[in-house]
């Protein structure tokens, strides 16, 4: 090995920095303190260290040039703790080495020195074993449950969605008159009677008893009976549902206790406010000990979560999974924010007016609240107990924007690649989708982005048909993408395609040929696209068609 190499490698400085001590006729005795250090080596790592460096002394800490010494005894010398190095940190065989004789030691010693080097800056590939070819396993979806201002049955909603009826009004939960905006899809009559025990009511945030709500919904939708449900394995069964915001009335009213004294403040204050007791809740009352967490990725929420839950099954590691999100921001500090950023419309005068995406006239979004929930559920797990099939999840995909913390990448790419990734992982054509439920929420440079990305990924399809579900209930957050999935579902079962409201004066560039119009339409569709993105620049896509 030339010298120019050694030096090139800062394994190899190191080395023999540390190795100047060691003399030449030193190496018999170093060889035996080997074999007395290696039967020390398994006692833990923190003594390996020293282990290396007493054979690379010696046995001594003597100076630079202590005895005589030579080039070719430091190099000698120096290689011997090299290969026990290379064992210890790339996977080297030195112990086999120090198992033998002393002769046979030296042996290797000598046999081995060269190849150090080219070990340390060649490493060894590593051989993978090919895994089996296995039949993938097929999600379909069996249930939808939903909280929403149209409706909290899902064929309620889906209808009233149809008839463009809006769930846009003033607000009346607290007084708003200080704030620019008081309006929001605000839900006005819900009981949780009948799927929330009266005590949880009093005590929970709202958006986790509009996510037990919908979930219980889901699944009495899904035909999950009491018999049926017995009959389940519950470690195959898991909750993932999300949301953005999380219990925030709860913490709020923590915060004013606080003020009076901490001994005023609810004892379930913490845990009612994270995102995760939702599912966890959830999972408690139903037995269900399968996959159960939330993700929280602001407005992309729900489709992390459902296609989460969709490799969940996939992997084998559920065979049932309720998925969704929920939020309920509607309260002062929740509206308060949302104005502070600058994000939210300020149509009081006209509610039902004040979203509408591509319109030009379009001054900002229109919170929304409630939930959104999906029986998911591997394919012939679903045919084995006779469960009727909605729809099948295809799949989809996540990018990041890694451009801003509320605005859009000004060319799309990171939609473009969430779109087309999500394609690929489906195995779809751009040709086959004929329908995308858009995240468009009626803010000046958000919608047109996706617009925009639309056009670039499927603009040479005429059959494409385009809408945006908050054009009437708001933009639900966290429980949006959710919410969006069950009318994608609720579109590929009925065979209608819900308007576009407010679209009076498109927005410059915008095609209304793709658009759909103020009235439903009929569609046979292939592929359902569901779009949605959040604040941190994430975007998710997933994809529905019917079942064959």
């Amino acid at each position: 090995m030339a010298t120019s190499s050694m030096a090139a490698s800062p394994l190899c400085t190191w080395l023999v920095a540390a190795c100047m001590s060691v003399s030449y006729q030193d190496n018999n005795n170093s060889s035996s303190k080997m074999l007395q250090s290696h039967k020390r080596l398994s006692k833990g790592a923190a003594r390996r260290k020293r282990v290396v460096m007493s054979k690379c002394n010696g046995g001594d800490n003597k100076g630079l040039m202590s005895g005589s010494s030579s080039f070719h005894g430091l190099m000698s010398s120096c290689f011997e703790p090299c290969e026990e190095f290379n064992g210890f940190f790339f996977g080297g065989a030195s112990s086999r080495n120090l198992s033998g004789g002393s002769r046979q030691g030296r042996t290797n010693q000598a046999t081995n020195a060269g190849k150090t080097m080219s070990v340390a800056v060649q490493p060894t590939k590593e051989t993978t074993k090919k895994k089996s070819v296995t039949k993938q396993r097929r999600v379909v979806v069996t249930g939808t449950g939903v909280v929403s201002s149209v409706g909290h049955d899902s064929d309620v909603f889906y209808n009233n969605l149809l008839e463009g009826v809006s769930g846009i009004s003033e607000i009346e939960a607290f007084d708003c008159a200080q704030f620019p905006t008081r309006i929001a899809g605000e839900i006005k009559d819900f009981s949780t009677e009948g799927w929330v025990a009266p005590k949880l009511s009093k005590r929970a945030d709202k958006f986790m008893l509009y996510m037990l709500t919908a979930g219980k919904k889901a699944l009495a939708d899904a035909g999950m009976t009491e018999d049926v449900m017995n009959e389940l394995d519950r470690a195959k069964c898991g909750v993932l549902i999300g949301s953005a915001m999380g219990g925030m009335k709860v913490f709020h009213d923590a915060i004013e206790a606080l003020r009076v004294s901490y001994k005023k403040m609810n004892p379930f204050c913490v845990p009612f406010a994270t995102t995760n007791m939702g599912s966890a809740m959830l999972a408690m009352d139903l037995g269900w000990m399968g996959p159960n967490y939330s993700i929280s990725t602001a407005c992309a929420t729900s489709n992390f979560c459902i296609l989460n839950a969709a490799n969940h099954i996939i992997r084998g590691e559920a065979d049932v999974m309720l998925c969704g999100g929920s939020d309920a921001a509607i309260i002062p500090i929740g509206l308060g924010g949302f104005v502070a950023c600058r994000a939210l419309s300020q149509r009081n005068g006209d509610p039902t007016k004040a979203s509408r995406p591509w319109d030009v006239n379009r001054d900002g979004f229109v919170m929304g609240e409630g939930a959104g929930v999906l029986v998911l559920e591997e394919l012939e797990h679903a045919q084995k107990r006779g469960a009727t099939i909605y729809a099948e999840f295809l799949g989809g995909s996540f990018t990041s924007d890694a451009y801003h913390m509320t605005e859009p990448h000004p060319d799309g790419t990171g939609v473009i690649l969430c779109i087309e990734r999500a394609l690929a992982s489906a195995g779809v054509s751009k040709e086959d989708v004929n329908y995308v439920n858009a995240h468009a929420t009626s803010t000046p440079a958000g919608d047109l982005k996706e617009y925009q990305a639309l056009i670039h990924c499927f603009g040479q399809n005429p059959e494409l048909r385009v809408n945006s579900t908050k054009s009437m209930i708001g933009h639900l957050l966290g429980a949006a993408g959710a919410v969006e999935a069950v009318a994608t579902v609720q579109a590929i079962k009925t065979g209608w395609v819900h308007p576009n409201m407010n679209l009076e004066e498109p927005e410059k560039g915008v095609d209304t040929s793709l658009l759909v119009g103020a009235k439903k339409e009929r569609l046979d569709i292939k592929v359902g696209l569901s779009n949605s993105f959040g604040f941190g620049g994430h975007n998710s896509c997933i994809l529905f068609a019917p079942f064959k």
